[in-house]
């Protein structure tokens, strides 16, 4: 079975990744002034969780966004994006092209848009739109950072799912390996995957 893959993503992982975005769509969320609150079950039924406190964003999270807005400038309008991939040195971000058969990578260092790779042929996937990316700046962290304390967050990924864009957190757990975690846009965990 051939693995296609745009950005280093396998179907595989993007595949893991629309199901958790269905399951997150399926079931609510509680969140009010900046917080959200989990509810566990036991034996008598729901019980409030603790509440987690909202993360300021890196700035490597805030590219996103940034990224995504210089790409359109530069292209003078809207877009379809395979991939962004953001991390503390560089943002790449993969623009769809020829109906989503390519893709056109640009790198935004230092608050600049570098000029674009060559296209690569084959890509194939799905996409998603700037207004697709709803994430809340100083809440996509703190689910991770509640739950996963010891972990250091390296990257964020967004990525087209069929439905608009999911987000996949890279980190480095305190043991030393790496985790691939999907997230919401307000950073609750739908999934913890070893890398």
């Amino acid at each position: 079975m051939e693995r296609k893959t745009v950005g280093g993503l396998t179907r595989r992982v993007v595949l893991t990744v629309i199901v958790a975005f269905l399951f997150a769509s399926c079931s609510g969320s509680d969140a009010s002034d900046g917080r959200s609150a989990a509810t566990d079950v036991d034996e008598n039924g729901p019980v409030e969780a603790s509440e987690t406190p909202d993360v300021p964003a890196p700035e490597f999270v805030l590219d996103v966004r940034a990224a995504l807005d210089a790409v359109e400038s530069e292209l003078g309008g809207a877009q379809e994006f395979f991939e962004v991939t953001s991390n503390a040195q560089f943002t790449n971000v993969f623009v769809a092209v020829d109906d989503g058969s390519a893709a056109v990578a640009y790198l935004y260092v230092d608050g600049e848009l570098q000029p674009p790779a060559p296209k690569q042929e084959g890509a194939s996937g799905n996409t998603f739109v700037t207004a697709d990316v709803d994430f809340v700046d100083d809440r996509i962290l703190s689910g991770v950072s509640a739950d996963l304390p010891e972990s250091d967050i390296d990257a964020i990924s967004v990525v087209g799912d069929g439905f608009g864009a999911t987000y996949v957190l890279a980190a480095t757990s305190d043991a030393g390996g790496f985790l691939d975690i999907v997230v919401g846009p307000e950073g609750d965990i739908f999934s913890v995957d070893p890398v």
